[in-house]
């Protein structure tokens, strides 16, 4: 017995009762944990690329090259990176098979702020309000999203057509993605290459919730596999998109990217091919709306403010948080 006169077993079943299902209760800190993995490996990484550039005298701005993706294998920082980010699938994934899709992708943004802080230290560009009140739209939108999706996500088992749905609707992303990055490359902005990538995971963590759903129920056969193969083909062209986005953008822009488009096209196919909210009332999807559109906002308006953006575009007098000299000062 407690303080209140009630049993600790009937406080506890109270208390996970608010989410409905015990094992969310599992897959929130796990999706915590992959957060922290994502922040330290797309700074590693970020710092794996720019110095392959460096050193090919190229830049990766169009796409980067066999040769530049080959001296990437040779960079420790970019190897250190890249297991870090696999420890974050593996969190991710792990999560996703105690909790609900919509509430396990939008977690991620929390990487946000500490890469926003990881990128600080090493860049020396001191965060502005601007990118501050930028980082905390996407961070807020997100954690609102979070807080409805805690108290209506619901699981249901999958069926044929929604499968089917997932794999075409990958399809038909690939096509379009792959044609327009052909075809604007040399000029793309830095944005195509983080919503890009935002997009493919997406549908990366939605295929992999299938699969899981799938081997968790017994059921390998050869949907299953193609959703597999789906899951590897999404994440291929959706790393390629990431480290050419670091080419072209600080890591904590590629990141507030990533934790606002990723969870809210995982989420929208959550809502609307999954039915992970099909218990959910009209206030919840008025809800989802406005806090999804408050983070996307925070996302390009940290591309127009962050301040290392502006200071390599436009050379302005950003003060240097290492104390060093202001870009466009020459050296006495």
């Amino acid at each position: 017995m407690i303080a209140t006169g009630l049993p600790l077993n009937d406080v506890t079943d109270h208390l996970v009762g608010v989410f409905r299902d015990p094992a969310i209760l599992i897959g929130i800190p796990l999706a915590l944990l992959g957060a922290v993995f994502m922040s330290f490996g797309a700074q590693y990484q970020h710092r794996g690329v720019t110095k392959v550039e460096r050193m090919t005298g190229t830049s990766g701005s169009a796409g980067l090259s066999m040769r530049q993706l080959l001296s990437l294998l040779r960079r420790p920082s970019w190897v250190a990176g890249t297991l870090m980010l696999v420890l974050a699938i593996v969190c991710q994934l792990s999560a996703l098979a105690f909790a609900p899709l919509i509430l396990v992708q939008p977690l991620g943004a929390v990487s946000l702020v500490l890469t926003t802080l990881l990128n600080a230290r090493v860049s020396g560009h001191a965060p502005t309000r601007q990118s501050i009140t930028s980082i905390i739209a996407c961070v807020g939108g997100i954690f609102i999203f979070v807080t409805i999706a805690a108290f209506v996500a619901t699981e249901t088992p999958l069926q044929g057509w929604q499968l089917l749905s997932v794999l075409l609707m990958l399809l038909g992303v690939l096509i379009v993605l792959t044609t327009t990055w052909v075809l604007v490359r040399r000029r793309a902005h830095p944005l195509f290459y983080i919503v890009a990538s935002g997009i493919l995971y997406g549908f990366v963590a939605t295929l992999a919730k299938i699969v899981i759903k799938r081997v968790q129920a017994g059921e390998i056969d050869p949907v299953t596999i193609i959703c597999a193969v789906g899951v590897v083909v999404a994440a291929a062209l959706g790393a390629y998109f990431v480290q050419t986005a670091y080419s072209v953008g600080p890591p904590d822009l590629v990141i507030a990217g990533l934790t606002v488009v990723d969870p809210l096209v995982a989420v929208l196919i959550g809502l609307t091919v999954l039915k992970e909210a099909a218990t959910a009332g009209p206030w919840a999807f008025i809800g989802f709306g406005v806090a999804g559109a408050i983070a996307v906002y925070g996302v390009f308006s940290l591309a127009r403010n962050h301040p290392q953006v502006v200071s390599d575009s436009q050379e302005l007098p950003f003060r240097r948080g290492s104390g060093g000299p202001t870009p466009g000062t020459p050296k006495r």
